[in-house]
């Protein structure tokens, strides 16, 4: 069975503004405590590159972007290792409420037969890193709505 960590957070900011925030990447490094850099073209089947806070060492990591609605959700994934060792999915999604209200929703999941010793190195670090990253899109989103 995979690891999954699902983080959903509604937000006092229109969807367009918190989109923004999610896709401004040059500024992850003031607001994102779990992923400090970013670069991507957003365009499917092209890398992602991060910088990852991972425990006591940062991290760089590239996964390849799967799918891309502008506004709405992204998705990206680690290539797998072979033989089914790992595999990972990584999702945002922002869904419009009422009164210039947003849903936002993170999605992480990492499977195959290694997944087991992943977790058990960096489960932890990784369930607190998620969290950390929602909670940023949410404080940096209402604070750019408040002006």
């Amino acid at each position: 069975m995979a690891f999954v960590i699902d983080v959903t957070v509604d937000i006092d900011a229109p969807a367009e503004l918190v989109w923004q925030v999610i896709t401004d990447f040059d500024r992850y490094g003031e607001w994102n405590p779990f992923v400090s850099e970013c670069r991507s073209s957003l365009v499917p089947g092209e890398p992602i590159d991060m910088l990852v806070h991972l425990g006591s060492r940062p991290r760089r990591q590239r996964e390849y972007i799967r799918s891309h609605t502008p506004g709405r959700e992204l998705s990206y994934a680690m290539k797998p290792v072979p033989f089914g060792a790992l595999h990972s999915l990584r999702s945002h999604t922002v869904t419009p409420l009422d009164d210039d209200r947003t849903r936002y929703e993170s999605h992480f999941e990492l499977d195959g037969w290694l997944h087991p010793l992943v977790v058990a190195l960096l489960g932890k670090h990784l369930r607190r890193g998620f969290a950390g990253m929602t909670a940023g899109v949410e404080e940096r989103a209402e604070s750019l709505r408040a002006g």
